[in-house]
């Protein structure tokens, strides 16, 4: 297991400033300020809800106060590898919705897009400015040694988590200024501008002039409510929902007290199933009729594009590094993690046989539900598994087990070591781009694996340091 705080049990260069500053404050004084931490979290409003529990409808994701550090070697590997996964990612949508040559190339079966459930007929043909479905891909990794990266999963359709990045970089700024005062730990604070730069390069051909950019929330309800509204007021732009808006004439606009407004780019946070009734699902409330035609006559441009979820479940993930070499000719920077396709008969086999040691996971599941840690399940857990795999062995793909490395989190008893991920955002606009952090997420139960917050996982901020790498 490695221990990204220790080299051969000694303490790494990068944490040396983090270890200092732990020693001086003491661990009872910085348990005290995380409680603090807690408590801004909470009056500012930074919670979020899971849907179909009881309980506290505005749940605190637990913050740790000791950053997860990364050197600047490290860091370009991320960076370059997230990049790169992102570019390939768009092509192969494109292509999907387009000329389809990957698969004449015979690379992909065509029914992995013909049977998606992600896949949406009437994007056929349609290609958004620039050539961008996913301008926002959410990619998440884990490291497993000190230069071993894997990616665990790709979320192309709207990808949540930027705002408490942006927001542990506050609270620990705010509380500890002296950690930032020799500038070694580059910021993030132009995400903001980054992604409205990005949405200004794909204004849609009917845009005359500078582009009106908006977000476009479900509601206050929503478990992401707060991300929509913080990234609205860090861009300056309008948070707006489906009732506030109406298309006439192939142009979305919002209804304001001036008289309508054009809106030329649209940051929806909605599924693709509500965005408009008229299209998809008749019943909903919470997007605009009308605003799928807007988009494919030129007058609109949604960021993220409607389909772009195909690329989303974890069977079309295993192809992912043959769209790296097809689309760009190279090789996968980071790597996926190897992956048995219980849909494929050998596969299938072979995961059954060794279920008691693998992973699986559903191909539609997400935040660590709807899977099985074979080697801390018990014998009904595995036998109730291995059924439903039988049963249907096409919604499954399973995965050896990982040995997530650790870092350093703060307990009553001092530091202890915890599994964590890391989930980086790239940005696509005119380039290709991502500020120099991430959402690192920690398994706060000794020696869980499941970092999700919605079971129990927290967050903590993420340093990218401005010098090379360790010695």
């Amino acid at each position: 297991m490695y221990n990204e705080m220790y080299r051969d049990e000694a303490l790494r260069r990068e944490y040396r400033e983090i270890a200092e500053w732990i020693a001086q404050q003491g661990t009872d004084t910085l348990l005290t300020r995380q409680a603090e931490a807690d408590e801004l979290f909470r009056r500012i409003g930074i919670t979020f809800a899971v849907y179909g529990e009881g309980g506290d409808p505005d749940r605190l994701i637990p913050f740790d106060m000791v950053p997860r550090v990364f050197n600047a070697r490290e860091w370009t590997k991320v960076d370059s590898g997230s990049i790169q996964r992102a570019n390939a990612l768009n092509a192969f949508i494109k292509d999907a919705y387009g000329a389809r040559e990957i698969f004449r190339a015979g690379l992909i079966p065509e029914s992995m897009i013909t049977g998606n459930d992600a896949y949406l007929e009437i994007m056929e043909g349609y290609t958004p400015p620039l050539g961008i479905y996913s301008h926002i891909v959410g990619v998440d990794l884990v490291r497993v040694a000190e230069d071993e990266f894997y990616v665990l999963e790709d979320n192309c359709r709207t990808p949540s988590g930027v705002s408490y990045v942006l927001q542990n970089r506050e609270v620990m700024s705010r509380m500890f200024p002296d950690l930032f005062v020799e500038g070694h730990i580059r910021p993030v604070d132009g995400y903001g501008d980054m992604l409205a730069e990005a949405m200004q390069a794909v204004a849609p051909p009917m845009c005359d002039g500078e582009p009106t950019l908006a977000i476009l929330t479900p509601g206050q309800f929503n478990s992401a409510y707060y991300e929509h509204f913080y990234l609205a007021d860090l861009m300056g732009v309008d948070l707006v929902e489906g009732p506030d808006l109406f298309v006439e004439d192939n142009r979305l606009y919002m209804r304001t007290t001036r008289g309508p407004e054009r809106i030329d780019v649209l940051y929806r946070r909605i599924d693709d199933d509500f965005i408009d009734p008229s299209v998809f699902n008749p019943d909903s409330v919470l997007g605009v009729p009308g605003i799928i035609g807007a988009m494919k006559a030129g007058g609109l441009t949604l960021v993220n594009a409607p389909g772009a979820g195909i690329v989303d479940d974890k069977a079309m993930y295993t192809y992912v590094p043959d769209m790296i070499r097809f689309y760009l000719g190279e090789e996968p920077i980071l790597p996926n993690v190897p992956t048995w396709r219980c849909s494929e008969k050998d596969d299938l086999g072979h995961v059954l046989d060794n279920i008691s040691e693998l992973v699986v996971k559903e191909v539609h599941g997400s935040g660590g539900y709807g899977m099985l840690i074979g080697p801390t399940s018990t014998k009904a857990e595995i036998a109730e598994f291995s059924q439903k795999l039988k049963d249907n062995p096409g919604n499954y793909i399973a995965q050896p087990t990982l040995s997530l490395s650790t870092s350093p989190v703060l307990t009553e008893a001092g530091l202890a070591p915890r599994h964590v991920d890391l989930r980086p955002f790239v940005i696509s606009g005119k380039t290709t781009r991502m500020i120099p952090s991430g959402l690192t997420r920690v398994a706060l139960r000794e020696g869980s694996l499941v970092v999700n917050s919605s079971q129990g996982g927290g967050v903590k901020d993420t340093w990218v340091l401005t010098d090379g790498g360790d010695v």
